[in-house]
């Protein structure tokens, strides 16, 4: 059998310094990040003038050429971190593993973690403390995180951080940070200690993770770590499958995309301001001019906020959809006349109290199924059974000046979908409309009444941020 081929090395700029931005640039595109032209341009001048010797300085100098939104920031770093990597190689060059220097590995678990509890508590120079530390963590990765996978050899940042065992260096580098106050340490002592040891476990945690990917991308390609290794801008996350620190960073996304959409429809009112041509009277006056209609006549208009109709689905399965949702609306509520917020589980309840102008929205979204009357059954989903209690309880709210919007997965748990009830809500608005957080693909699937639902009533798919500012910005009246 003929030896297996290894790829050699590829070039980190094989088109040379302006080549390699270019592809920077494009695969920051990829990411959604936004880059024109320009921007390329400022970001190839910034290179001519920081140079290639400091890393950070040119870290940031691209980040100012190139980025537009702060929230890009984390998923610029990670891109600049595959691009422009710290070092190449397992970096044994850095420091002969025998100087007295802290950074030699010993054999020993044990001694490993005394020695990084050492180097973590110094009180040295931060420069020069980081220095040492990018050195251990590249031997540590070396020994501990290299892995054989069917592609070659690999790294693991899990197997890594398992043998540093984090817990125990943080609870070690705690008591050497207290060690000096005494054995009865002021509370203020406490907390400063608490957050220099947090601060600096998760700083090795990231030097590990980062020097991880850089040996993974060396060995198997940008394109590889690429895909599971960079964050993904938090108006892409899908609300579905995002954890709850992903959606603390969707809720910062609110503000921009509500100035963006009320700039948006702001313009489009401007634009209607004129009005339509109003033949009747156009011709009239023309009979001034012989029947030539020199002088046109336009309607006035008669620009009108209707009222907006919120029915939310605030189960577990989309809680987080539902919530982010709500906060838009609560962002966007000068547009209307009027909004009024429903939420539901297996019953309807009205919960416009929690979303006032003066509300705290971060609790406002927790109080909704603590306080209010969601369910009474056995709190699961029940649309049928919320459509019929929101017409029961509330029957005068729909009008032809309302604007009902519908938000949830319509996942009924095989239960009776009252289709019949929704027909009647939404031939009572002005318009309805339902935003559905699942992929198009997955509608109708399992206990899934999206297919019935789809005949009554317009059903739009919002994944993400993106997508439902897309959608809310064609929904808007004018």
């Amino acid at each position: 059998m003929a030896a297996r081929r290894t790829r050699p090395p590829q070039p980190l700029a094989p088109h040379g310094i302006p080549g390699h931005l270019v592809g920077f640039v494009e695969a920051l595109r990829a990411q959604g990040i936004s880059v024109g032209p320009s921007e390329t341009v400022d970001a190839g001048r910034v290179m001519s003038v920081l140079g290639l010797l400091d890393r950070e300085a040119l870290r940031e100098g691209i980040a100012c050429a190139v980025l537009r939104r702060p929230d890009h920031r984390n998923t610029y770093d990670a891109m600049f971190d595959l691009w422009f990597p710290a070092a190449l190689g397992a970096r044994a060059a850095a420091l002969p593993a025998d100087e007295e220097d802290g950074t030699g590995l010993p054999d020993d678990l044990e001694a490993l973690r005394a020695q990084l509890v050492e180097l973590l508590g110094a009180d040295a120079d931060l420069t020069d403390r980081d220095e040492r530390l990018e050195t251990m963590v590249a031997r540590i990765v070396e020994a501990y995180g290299r892995y054989s996978s069917s592609r070659g050899p690999s790294y693991s940042s899990y197997q890594a951080l398992k043998a540093m065992g984090l817990d125990q260096l943080e609870g070690r580098l705690l008591a050497g940070l207290l060690a000096p106050y005494g054995e009865q340490p002021t509370p203020t002592q406490e907390q400063i200690a608490k957050a220099i040891a947090t601060q600096r476990i998760s700083q090795l945690r990231k030097m590990v993770e980062a020097e991880t990917k850089r040996r993974t991308a060396e060995q198997l390609g940008r394109e590889h770590v690429t895909m599971y290794g960079i964050p993904q801008l938090s108006e892409n996350v899908e609300f579905l499958r995002a954890s709850g620190e992903q959606l603390r960073q969707m809720r910062r996304v609110v503000a921009p995309l509500a100035r963006t959409l009320a700039t948006r429809l702001a313009a489009r009112r401007r634009r209607s301001r004129a009005g339509e041509i109003d033949l009747r009277k156009t011709l009239r006056r023309s009979m001034n001019t012989g029947g030539v209609p020199i002088d046109v006549v336009l309607r006035k208009p008669r620009p009108a906020r209707p009222e907006l109709v919120v029915l939310c689905d605030v189960s577990g399965s989309v809680a987080g959809f539902s919530h982010f949702t709500l906060l838009l609306v609560h962002a966007l509520r000068q547009q209307f006349s009027r909004v009024r917020v429903f939420a539901f589980i297996d019953t309807t309840d009205e919960v416009t109290h929690l979303f006032g102008p003066d509300s705290d929205l971060a609790m406002a979204v927790q109080q909704i199924t603590r306080e209010s009357g969601v369910y009474t059954r056995d709190g699961h989903s029940d649309y049928g059974h919320a459509f019929t209690s929101f017409t029961e309880k509330y029957p005068t709210v729909l009008s032809p000046r309302s604007s009902l919007l519908v938000l949830g997965d319509g996942r009924n748990n095989y239960r009776n979908p009252e289709t019949e009830v929704l027909h009647r809500m939404v031939t009572e608005s002005r318009h309805a409309h339902w935003l559905n957080p699942e992929p198009r693909h997955l509608w109708g699937s399992g206990d899934s009444a999206v297919p019935r639902y789809q005949e009554v009533i317009p059903m739009h798919e919002c994944r993400n941020a993106k997508q439902l500012a897309e959608v809310i910005d064609g929904l808007l009246p004018v």
